[in-house]
C-alpha cells in the first residue's frame, strides 16, 4: 500500500498534478483547497502496529478509523486525553493529526501536537521519512514530528503515527453555574491559579431557556478525593459572586460535552445562512471582547466561537490580535461566494518565511500545494 502511495506521488510530481490527502473526509470544510486537486485516499491503510498499555504509547497506521482506536484504548481504561473531534463517523487517525483540532480538555492536557511522539511520512518526492519515536525524550534539535499536527496535508502523507495515551481519570464531575461572561472569565482565571482538578469549561448565553440564561459549565477530572473536595468549594465561589451552581447528572453532562466537541449543540447551528463560524484563539486571561456577536467560550477563556458574516473578518482579526491571539474562518456560510477572506489569520513575515521554507524542503515539486496552509 505504501508503494502505491509513493507511485501516486511520483506520478503527480512528474505531471504537475496536485494531491489532496483524504481519510474519512469529515473535515474537508476546514481550510482552503483548490478544485482541481486529485484525492489520495488513506482509508485502506489501517491497523494498529503496536500497543503496550503499560507504556502509554500506541503506534497506528494513518488510515485507521479514529473511533476504532478510541474504542481499543477505552477497553484498557485509556484515552486520547485531548478529545479530538470526529465531525463524522469516518474520521481517521491521520486526519486527526493533520487537522490538529482538540476538544474541551485541550486547556489542561495539551493539544494534538503535545501527544505526537513519532511519525512516518512520504514527502513530495515519494521519500519515506521517519521522525521521533515511541518514547517521550527522543528528539535532538527540531521536533519535526509535531510539525505534522495542524499541517493539513501540506507537508506530506502521514503513513504511521506514535501517540501518547493517558489513563481515564478515576473521578469526574460537571458543575453548571449561572454567571455572566465577565464573572465566569474572572472566576476561571482565579480557579486556574488554585490546586483544583480543572479539566474543561464552556460558557454560553443560552437563548433557548425561558428566560434566557448565561451559563458556565466546568468539568473536573482526577482523584476521587480531589474532585469531591473541589465541588463544594467551587459552588461557594459562584454563590459569593451572586450566581447559582449545581452538580449535573453525569450521563447528561457527558452527552453535553460530546455535543460541544462535535459541534452539535444548538449554538453551532447557523442562526442565518449568511453567517460564518469563526474560531478565535486567545490567551486564557483575555477579557470580554467588544464585539456584537454572542460567543461560545471554551478552554477557560482561550477559545471563543462566534457567528459573524465574512465581511467582519478584519474587525474580528483586529480584535483577536489586540487581545494577543488570532481568528480563523472555521466554517463558511451557505451563501458564501468565491470572494471569501483568507481562512487563517495572516502570519507575521518571519513565520511566513519559515512555513514556506518547510514546505519547500518537504515538497519541492508542490505536489501537496493544494491551497491550504498549516494552522497557527
Amino acid at each position: 500500500m505504501v508503494s502505491d502511495f509513493k507511485d501516486r506521488i511520483l506520478d503527480a510530481a512528474a505531471h504537475g498534478h496536485k494531491l489532496r490527502i483524504q481519510g474519512g473526509n469529515t473535515k474537508q470544510f476546514y481550510g482552503d483547497t483548490h478544485a482541481d486537486t486529485q484525492v489520495l485516499d488513506t482509508r485502506a491503510w489501517t491497523g494498529v502496529v503496536s500497543y503496550e498499555p503499560s507504556e502509554l504509547v500506541v503506534t497506528v497506521k494513518s488510515g485507521t478509523p479514529l473511533a476504532e482506536l478510541q474504542n481499543m484504548l477505552a477497553e484498557q481504561g485509556q484515552s486520547l486525553a485531548y478529545e479530538p473531534p470526529h465531525f463524522g463517523s469516518g474520521a481517521t487517525v491521520g486526519g486527526m493529526v493533520a487537522a490538529g483540532l482538540a476538544g474541551p480538555a485541550r486547556a489542561n492536557v495539551g493539544g494534538v501536537r503535545d501527544h505526537v511522539l513519532g511519525v512516518q511520512l512520504l514527502n513530495g518526492l515519494g521519500e519515506s521519512l521517519t521522525f521521533g519515536g515511541q518514547v517521550m525524550k527522543n528528539v535532538a534539535g527540531y521536533d519535526v514530528s509535531r510539525f505534522m499536527a495542524g499541517s493539513l496535508g501540506t507537508l506530506g502523507l502521514i503513513t504511521e503515527l506514535s501517540l501518547k495515551v493517558l489513563p481515564v481519570a478515576p473521578a469526574e464531575a460537571t458543575l453548571m453555574c449561572a454567571l455572566s461572561q465577565h464573572d465566569a472569565l474572572a472566576l476561571l482565571h482565579r480557579w486556574g491559579g488554585q490546586a483544583l482538578p480543572l479539566n474543561a469549561s464552556a460558557w454560553v448565553h443560552d437563548s433557548t431557556a425561558t428566560p434566557a440564561q448565561d451559563l458556565l459549565f466546568v468539568r473536573l477530572r482526577g482523584a476521587v478525593a480531589a474532585v469531591e473536595s473541589a465541588c463544594p468549594r467551587m459552588i461557594a465561589d459562584v454563590q459569593a459572586l451572586g450566581g447559582t451552581a449545581s452538580r449535573m447528572d453525569q450521563h447528561t453532562a457527558a452527552a453535553d460535552w460530546q455535543a460541544g466537541r462535535e459541534q452539535t449543540l444548538a449554538f453551532f447551528k447557523a442562526p442565518s445562512p449568511e453567517l460564518c463560524l469563526w474560531r478565535l484563539s486567545l490567551p486564557q486571561t483575555a477579557p470580554v471582547l467588544n464585539l456584537p456577536y454572542a460567543p461560545y467560550i471554551e478552554w477557560h477563556g482561550a477559545l471563543r466561537w462566534l457567528w459573524a458574516p465574512a465581511s467582519a473578518h478584519q474587525t474580528l482579526r483586529n480584535a483577536a490580535q489586540a487581545a494577543g491571539g488570532h481568528a480563523t474562518l472555521f466554517r463558511v456560510s451557505a451563501q458564501m461566494n468565491s470572494a471569501t477572506p483568507p481562512v487563517f489569520h495572516p502570519l507575521p513575515l518571519a513565520q511566513q518565511r519559515i512555513q514556506q521554507a518547510l514546505q519547500q524542503q518537504f515538497d519541492p515539486m508542490g505536489v501537496f500545494n493544494t491551497g491550504r496552509a498549516g494552522c497557527q
